[in-house]
């Protein structure tokens, strides 16, 4: 792709999509008789007037590197006319007209390190956050443990083997990007933020930070003669909200910042509604650089669904239908009374309104 083809940034917003398009997409909008599957990676559509569009999907590191972006366009532009497209979960598609053409684009992919698949029943590429890389609150690095996981689960990924798709989502923070997924790997905040009482007063706009607070455990406070905050730590809950607003309260911890897998969340569709997911472990070690223990959970749970869910279940339809005392029995994770969802506290102290009393 030369530099000359480059397209200035359009910033009043999202740019129109069917610009974007590839004309067979364009010619035949809404007009799609049926598509098919004929093998992993790669989707075929047909349109009632007898033409074809084949969409190849491909695996990236999702934080891409100027010389692997360029890579995978001139790929794009080789094979597919320049017609490609990024999805949510950091995948790349090439939109092809040629059934030709998709053997040797699959073949130009994978000799250049790209892997093929993550359609159907298959493990989907991992979504995630920023992590240490951009995130300015995070407590583990989600690029990183998605790196580590997807080495591991790479098969899954490039063959069709599950009994119905999963998606998993990894967060660096408990409070702002942790998204809902059939297995969501999370940050586990397992203390009350330590405060440096000499910052608090220049730095952090202390009702803001009140009101951040979902649980009112915060409060305004005078320590050592400076304004400060403190907390309540027989209400606080360790989501972490305060620390956005005010960085001297510390919440990430190398001892106490740990890991927490859950599992069963699934948006609504045409045959259900929304499930929340549910905590199945929590205290994992947040162990970089390969994350092994969060890894090796989540491997057994992958595995206990493939192995006993009919075909087309979900992990949380697999779960309605066997029970949770059975789901924990098979995936061999222990069940604690941290998993009783017993706590009541908002009922009394849900900060709901953002007026703040001194």
């Amino acid at each position: 792709m030369a530099l000359a083809d480059m397209r200035e940034p359009i910033e009043t917003g999202c740019p129109d999509g069917f610009q974007y398009m590839h004309p067979v997409m364009r010619k035949n909008y809404g007009q799609w008789r049926w598509h098919d599957h004929p093998r992993p990676g790669v989707l075929r559509h047909v349109a009632n007037s007898g033409d074809e569009i084949w969409t190849v999907k491909a695996g990236t590191q999702r934080i891409l590197d100027v010389f692997t972006l360029r890579k995978l366009c001139d790929i794009g532009d080789k094979f597919a006319d320049g017609y490609v497209r990024f999805t949510i979960r950091s995948n790349i598609e090439y939109m092809v007209s040629d059934g030709s053409k998709v053997e040797p684009l699959i073949s130009e992919l994978e000799g250049a390190g790209f892997v093929v698949g993550g359609t159907a029943n298959s493990v989907s590429m991992i979504s995630h956050t920023q992590g240490w890389l951009h995130c300015d609150i995070p407590g583990t690095d989600a690029s990183g443990v998605v790196k580590a996981m997807m080495d591991e689960l790479i098969d899954e990924f490039r063959n069709c083997r599950m009994p119905n798709r999963v998606h998993i989502t990894t967060s660096c923070c408990q409070i702002n990007c942790g998204g809902q997924g059939d297995i969501a790997i999370n940050v586990q905040h397992t203390k009350p933020p330590k405060i440096n009482h000499d910052l608090v007063g220049n730095i952090c706009e202390r009702p803001s930070v009140v009101a951040r607070c979902p649980v009112a455990a915060i409060r305004p406070a005078m320590v050592n003669g400076k304004p400060s905050l403190e907390v309540d730590e027989k209400k606080c809950i360790c989501c972490g909200a305060c620390y956005p607003p005010c960085p001297p309260m510390q919440i990430n911890d190398a001892e106490h910042t740990k890991l927490a897998v859950w599992v069963g969340g699934n948006h609504s569709n045409a045959r259900g509604k929304p499930t929340f997911q549910k905590l199945v472990a929590a205290g994992i070690p947040n162990n970089p650089p390969r994350w092994p223990e969060a890894t090796a959970i989540v491997k057994r749970i992958l595995k206990a669904y493939q192995e006993d869910a009919r075909d087309w279940e979900r992990i949380n339809d697999w779960i309605e239908r066997i029970g949770w005392p059975r789901f924990f029995e098979k995936t061999n994770l222990p069940f604690t009374k941290f998993h009783v969802d017993n706590w009541r506290g908002a009922r009394a102290s849900l900060n709901a309104s953002t007026h703040i009393r001194f």
